[in-house]
């Protein structure tokens, strides 16, 4: 059957069902313990299938067939279609059969054993349906999560629930039903699964409402991304995807620039259109419409678009700046637009109230809010780092730049990254996560403060791995991007290895969020402060710019305050990243991109010959001697050594050192190293072997 025919039967069905006003519309729903109940204290009341006979009305009649243990193989520890619950349904011939089978599937006596038998099987339940009413309409689900709190989560339970909702998919259009995901409408609440497996009465709710949409078609009318706004800025010059919901059926219709496009949303409520590319420009207007509905955005600009992302030195203000009295009157320019991700709460040393806590529990973390023209009352509260970065792309390319800021302060890396990955990649770090060492006792300390009021052993935090992915990056929903800049990795210092997976991870996850394999991530390597573990972390950070392609790394070290996290001297670094973004993304190729970034190192007699990328006019950013450079023996004791600039590179002697065999530079965690290359920009911390 074509997409066509199936709306065309999808609707006749529907139709058919409301027409019967003497007789509702049956609607079995077949399960397992999750149908059934388990996890609310009264099922009558609060399960799934009781909630969603309230969603639909005295026109419908929902019979609850979920049988605790089932499995949907016949071979399995369970079988559901030998059980009574099997039977009633088949006598109850819903005019709608709601089928979620397969959590159970996924114990070591089944799926293991059995997992060739499961599409027949399924198979197999659905003609039982159809036999018991030819006209039953059949809708199938996408298994609900499971948490990596169940005890065999990681012994087989993830891999093989993830291959069960694969054979499901596959059962959707092998036997051209219609699919359900009950996975996506709860994975981003695991507190609604207290025991890891079954939902509570609020997650039980969540899928009365997911089941009643995917039954009715309605989905609440035409709704866009919040990132759709008056003066939003659309990423030029390359085809962009527009995609929302709208009820099951409708036509939706997009226009800009003299295009139109239309599309007829899905069965799931999605729809979705791909605009042509749209040249550089700062007055456009979009509108969206059904035959019902119409939004239009106003002052839409075309231009660069750049996520500016991190921790509190991305969060810091631009009115905290040192530059701030100067630049903040000047920063009039309606072609830098502002979109500012805020939380509603600090992350500061205190308890949080009792409603903060319920909000965050919701998701509910960031303030809204909506694109903004760059005025000086607007940036004083933006990312300065973000500002001075956005101000040089735009005074260089002259076309708008459009800059999302989504920061929160101490803020770990784990926080950022989506659950699929660290529950494949990196579970460890998912487990009891307050007690965990794997997350820095300064993040744990400072959430379980503001969790001090919490009366929810799985209270959320912002600082819980995955949750500012979940509330901040989600929620842009892949908004066309040119690229990423990030500053984090204080709340990571404590361990670099754990960082080297982590970031490595980071940026993973949201290329693939972003479907761009290449998408830019430029970043910064943290400055100088008077923290032990900083000379190795930030030696890491450049080792992960030379093993991640498309990645580029900031040298800050210079601009640090041995006393302070948070440097003022913000300009610098925005326009650091800037380079980066112009050089590689733009063709600026006569403009250095970074600092001078150690690229091999050889013996010659008693000195070292050090060679640099991007060490064009090598220099003392003081106009002094070159201090800094260290060389050592194969014991590892360090002497400080004389550094010679010969061109392009770097002649290093120290008379206690007769055979070097290590070299490092700028190896203090406050530094006053002071290489730099003919663009002012210092060269970065490292530390080599030479071989």
């Amino acid at each position: 059957m074509n997409r066509k025919s199936f709306f065309i039967l999808f609707f006749l069905l529907l139709t058919a069902s409301l027409s019967h006003a003497d007789s509702p519309t049956k609607v079995a729903c077949i399960g397992n313990s999750i149908t059934y109940g388990i996890g609310t204290e009264n099922p009558q009341v609060e399960s799934y299938p009781a909630q969603l006979q309230q969603l639909l009305g005295c026109d419908y009649l929902v019979g609850n067939f979920g049988k605790p243990g089932a499995t949907l193989l016949n071979h399995g520890h369970r079988p559901y279609m030998k059980q009574p619950e099997f039977q009633k349904a088949m006598e109850f011939a819903g005019d709608i059969a709601v089928i979620h089978l397969g959590i159970n599937d996924t114990d070591p006596r089944n799926w293991p054993n059995y997992r060739d038998e499961f599409v027949r099987d399924y198979l197999a339940l659905i003609d039982s349906c159809r036999k018991a009413n030819p006209h039953c309409r059949i809708l199938i689900c996408r298994l609900t999560p499971i948490s990596h709190r169940h005890p065999r989560f990681e012994s087989g339970t993830r891999d093989w629930h993830r291959d069960i909702q694969q054979a499901i998919e596959t059962i959707s259009r092998v036997a051209n039903v219609q699919l359900i995901d009950l996975h996506q409408a709860l994975y981003a609440y695991p507190l609604f699964f207290p025991d890891g497996l079954h939902p509570n009465p609020e997650g039980a709710g969540i899928l009365a409402h997911t089941v009643y949409s995917a039954i009715t078609g309605d989905f609440g009318g035409l709704h866009l991304p919040q990132t759709f706004t008056d003066y939003m800025v659309l990423q030029r010059n390359r085809p962009l995807t527009i995609e929302g919901t709208a009820n099951a059926g409708e036509k939706v219709t997009v226009c800009i620039d003299g295009q139109q496009h239309t599309a007829t949303t899905g069965y799931n409520g999605k729809w979705s259109v791909t605009l042509h590319p749209i040249k550089a420009g700062n007055n456009y207007e979009l509108t969206v419409s059904t035959h019902k509905q119409k939004q239009t955005f106003h002052h839409v600009a075309a231009g660069e678009v750049w996520l500016c992302s991190g921790q509190s030195n991305m969060e810091f203000q631009l009115s905290q700046a040192i530059t701030a009295d100067k630049d903040i009157p000047k920063a009039d320019n309606t072609d830098i637009r502002l979109y500012h991700l805020k939380g509603k709460w600090a992350t500061d040393n205190r308890a949080w109230e009792v409603s903060a806590l319920d909000s965050v529990n919701h998701l509910l973390y960031y303030q809204p809010t909506q694109w903004k023209p760059c005025t000086p009352q607007q940036v004083a509260g933006f990312s300065a780092v973000a500002y001075y970065f956005g101000k040089m792309i735009q005074d260089s390319l002259n076309v708008p730049v459009g800059l999302i800021c989504n920061a929160v302060g101490g803020s770990p890396t784990e926080a950022w990254i989506d659950r699929s990955t660290l529950e494949f990649q990196f579970p460890a770090i998912l487990r009891d996560w307050t007690q965990n060492d794997f997350i820095q006792d300064w993040v744990r300390e400072r959430a379980l403060t503001n969790l001090q009021k919490k009366t929810d052993k799985l209270q959320r935090h912002p600082y819980e791995p995955c949750y500012l992915y979940e509330t901040g990056i989600q929620t842009l929903e892949q908004y066309p991007i040119k690229g990423v800049i990030w500053y984090q990795g204080e709340s990571n210092a404590h361990n670099m290895e754990a960082h080297e997976k982590l970031f490595s991870l980071l940026v993973q996850s949201w290329r693939r969020n972003w479907q761009s394999p290449e998408l830019p991530f430029y970043f910064v390597q943290l400055s100088s402060l008077n923290r032990p573990s900083w000379p190795w972390f930030r030696d890491s950070q450049r080792q992960l710019m030379q093993q991640i392609p498309h990645t580029g790394m900031a040298v800050s070290s210079d601009k640090g305050d041995s006393l302070d996290v948070h440097p003022r001297d913000k300009r610098p670094i925005g326009e650091r990243l800037a380079h980066w973004a112009l050089h590689k993304e733009y063709g600026f190729s006569n403009l250095l991109p970074s600092g001078p970034l150690f690229k091999s190192a050889q013996v010659e007699g008693k000195q070292v010959v050090i060679d640099f990328l991007y060490g064009k006019g090598l220099q003392p950013s003081n106009g002094k001697e070159i201090i800094g450079f260290e060389i050592a023996e194969t014991d590892g004791l360090y002497y400080p050594a004389k550094a010679t600039i010969q061109g392009e590179r770097i002649i290093l002697h120290s008379p206690q050192v007769k055979t070097p065999h290590f070299i490092r530079y700028g190896w203090q965690p406050f530094t006053r190293a002071n290489l730099m290359n003919a663009e002012g920009l210092p060269a970065s911390t490292f530390r080599e072997e030479i071989f």
